[in-house]
């Protein structure tokens, strides 16, 4: 088990980019939570098997259909043992 922060920049906000992510890490198993942030970024923990979060990595550097991501910081993080994935609003 892993966990990861991540901060999304470019096009990612009011694009459904929280609500897409959400589907893909519930869909790959992943615990965690992703909001927006002030300066127009998306922030992301994220915590699983590193397979799992590497496909979900990937998949954030691309996001919805509508998004335009420029960057994807990652660091690594302690586990939280968090259950379920959630929008914070």
């Amino acid at each position: 088990m892993k966990r990861y922060k991540l901060i999304i920049k470019g096009r990612v906000q009011g694009v459904w980019y929280r609500g897409s992510a959400q589907r893909k890490a519930r869909e790959l198993g992943l615990n965690g939570f992703i909001k927006n942030m002030p300066d127009g970024s998306v922030y992301a923990e994220a915590e699983g098997n590193e397979s799992n979060l590497d496909v979900f990595i990937e998949w954030c550097k691309k996001g919805p259909e509508l998004a335009r991501v420029e960057a994807v910081l990652i660091e690594e993080t302690g586990t939280l043992g968090q259950q379920g994935f959630e929008v914070h609003r």
